[in-house]
């Protein structure tokens, strides 16, 4: 009994948090947006998800290479018999 209450009172306490934290989200960006600065932001992400991609094309390269180089190795022993 004991531990259904507790269950129940984290749960509401999850879902409380999880409503405040998307209320401040959107007074955030509604701020940002009803400021003028929504120019900037929207420059501000673009340059931040092309850097991303940027570094994830690297590290697919990077893991292509390694996958490359691994069976490398394991194919010679293989291919000396």
């Amino acid at each position: 009994m004991i531990e259904t209450i507790r269950t129940i009172m984290d749960r509401k306490s999850s879902t409380m948090i999880s409503f405040v934290l998307g209320a401040a989200v959107g007074a955030a960006i509604g701020y940002l947006l009803a400021s003028g600065k929504a120019e900037e932001l929207k420059d501000d992400l673009q340059e931040t998800a092309s850097k991303v991609k940027d570094e994830i094309d690297k590290q697919v390269e990077r893991g292509k290479e390694l996958v490359d180089e691994i069976r490398n190795k394991t194919e010679q022993p293989f291919k000396q018999s």
